[in-house]
C-alpha cells in the first residue's frame, strides 16, 4: 500500500477577481506580480496532475480559492491521517525578504529529529540535482541539510510533514523563474521526483 501525500498549497488564491491574502507577492520586476497563494495552487495542480498519472495516492488539502486558515488546513490533514493510516504531508511555499539578494531553495522541519528529516534530504538531494548552480540553502548544525521552524502545519500535524520554500520572490532572478512556465515546471518536477522516491517507484 503506497503512501497518502497531502499536498499543501499555502495561502489564498483569487476569488472574485482580487488575490485574498495580504502581503505574500512579490515586486513587479517587469513581467507583472507573482502571488505566492497562486503560484503554490498552480505548482501544486501540476504536481497533484502527474501522481495521478503515476497512480500514487494523494490529497489536495486545499481545493477552495479562499484563504483557508492554518487550523482547518491542520485539522484537514490530521482527518486524513487518521483515515488513511500512513500519509506525508508537503506543504508548498515560496520565499521572500527585505533584502532583495537573498535567493535559494529550502525545506523545513519541525524541532528535533523525526522520519520528516530523512524525507526533507530527499528533497534536497532532487533540489541538488534538478538546481545545479542555483543557491541551495541548507542548515547543516544538526547533522541534515533542513531549517527547523515551529510552523503549525509541521509542529500540529499527526503524519511526517516538511514545508518547501521555493525560491524568493522578492530576488530578480528567482523571480523570473517562479513566474516562467519551465521553473513552475521544474519545481513541480522536484516534488515529483523526491515523492517517487520516498513511494519507492523507480
Amino acid at each position: 500500500m503506497s503512501k497518502l501525500f497531502l499536498l499543501d498549497n499555502g495561502h489564498g488564491g483569487i476569488v472574485n477577481g482580487q488575490y485574498v491574502t495580504p502581503g505574500k507577492r512579490s515586486p513587479d520586476f517587469g513581467d507583472g506580480v507573482y502571488f505566492e497563494g497562486v503560484g503554490n495552487r498552480d505548482i501544486v495542480n501540476r504536481i497533484a496532475k502527474e501522481l495521478t498519472k503515476l497512480g500514487i495516492d494523494h490529497n489536495v488539502l486545499v481545493k477552495e480559492a479562499e484563504d483557508i486558515s492554518l487550523n482547518e488546513r491542520v485539522a484537514r490533514a490530521n482527518a486524513l491521517q487518521k483515515q488513511y493510516g500512513d500519509a506525508i504531508l508537503i506543504s508548498v511555499h515560496s520565499d521572500a525578504f527585505t533584502n532583495p539578494n537573498a535567493n535559494g531553495w529550502s525545506c523545513f522541519t519541525s524541532p528535533g529529529q523525526s522520519k520528516s528529516d530523512e524525507y526533507a534530504d530527499i528533497f534536497y538531494q532532487e533540489a541538488e540535482a534538478l538546481f545545479c548552480g542555483r543557491t541551495i540553502r541548507k542548515q547543516l548544525s544538526d547533522g541534515d541539510h533542513d531549517f527547523e521552524a515551529n510552523f503549525q502545519m509541521l509542529r500540529q500535524t499527526t503524519m511526517p510533514a516538511v514545508l518547501t520554500e521555493n525560491f524568493f520572490m522578492t530576488n530578480l532572478q528567482d523571480y523570473r523563474l517562479l513566474m516562467s512556465e519551465g521553473g513552475k515546471n521544474m519545481i513541480a518536477q522536484l516534488h515529483i521526483n523526491a515523492i517517487r522516491r520516498i513511494n519507492k517507484i523507480p
